[in-house]
């Protein structure tokens, strides 16, 4: 049977760990050449090697999503090595927490930064490669549609307290899915999102077993209270977080043909949670 993504040229920002591994394994699975990025060398690597010992096609691409030259980087890895793309998930983030009085300035931007202005740098950077692509094809009597998936968060959708810096990111990349939406469909490209709830990462995992990771230079504190994440999951409809896998198959579904006349669209992955 021939697999529904066979051949495509796949950027997956922060995919050496978590949802964004996830999602490069499901999208190489279904034959997709991927490139992989992640902050640090070794986790692009070793999800490089995993796809590879699975019998697909991938390249490492590592480095911060909020470095100048990145977006021109990761845009160029694909061109450099498969000859184009086809899909491109804005995935790589994290969450700098604190109240609006206690929150400083470079927690605000270094959300903004990696959840808002990263993936605007990414797709500008593509923009001359899709629309060379889609003249091409037009010229020749083809028409191939291409994908943009962008993560949000159900904080960006309905708010969550002490998060104001990530919440307006993720609301902002909701506004940018809709705008280059109505850009780019003359290009034969959709334009989706997907907003989480809670899935069980590393970020969001029991504090008590976590501490801190190193994220961009900087120590942040990640993992959520045992008692309160299991707050959280009661108020989950399916009564759980849900995994990267269950993650990944969210993005897939704007990945594949069935999927070639939705454009524009928010979709919530949260177990049923409507709010917050």
């Amino acid at each position: 049977m021939t697999r529904k993504l066979e051949g495509k040229i796949a950027l997956i920002s922060g995919s050496g760990r978590g949802i964004g591994r996830a999602i490069a394994l499901k999208l190489a699975a279904d034959g997709a050449r991927i490139v992989v990025n992640d902050l640090d060398e070794a986790p692009a690597e070793e999800t490089v090697a995993a796809i590879r010992d699975a019998g697909g096609e991938a390249v490492a691409c590592p480095g911060s999503v909020t470095a100048p030259d990145f977006a021109e980087r990761f845009v160029g890895t694909a061109t450099q090595t498969y000859g184009g793309l086809d899909i491109l998930v804005n995935n790589a983030g994290y969450t700098w927490d604190n109240v609006i009085q206690k929150m400083s300035d470079e927690q605000w931007y270094a959300m903004i930064d990696c959840h808002l202005t990263a993936p605007f740098r990414i797709l500008r950077a593509a923009q001359p490669v899709i629309r060379a692509l889609a003249k091409a094809e037009t010229e020749a009597g083809r028409r191939i549609v291409r994908k943009v998936v962008n993560i949000s968060s159900v904080a960006g959708l309905f708010g969550n307290a002490g998060q104001i810096n990530y919440s307006a990111a993720k609301a902002g990349i909701t506004g940018v899915t809709k705008t280059l939406a109505k850009e780019w469909g003359r290009l034969n490209v959709t334009v989706n999102c997907v907003a989480y709830g809670l899935i069980r990462t590393r970020l969001t995992g029991n504090s008590a077993d976590q501490g801190t990771e190193r994220i961009d230079g900087r120590d942040i504190k990640v993992g959520v209270n045992p008692d309160l994440l299991a707050a959280m999951e009661r108020t989950i409809p399916l009564g759980r977080g849900g995994t990267p896998e269950e993650a990944a198959g969210a993005v897939y579904l704007f990945c594949i043909p069935e999927s070639d006349y939705v454009s524009g669209e928010t979709l919530l992955c949260s177990g049923g949670l409507t709010g917050i």
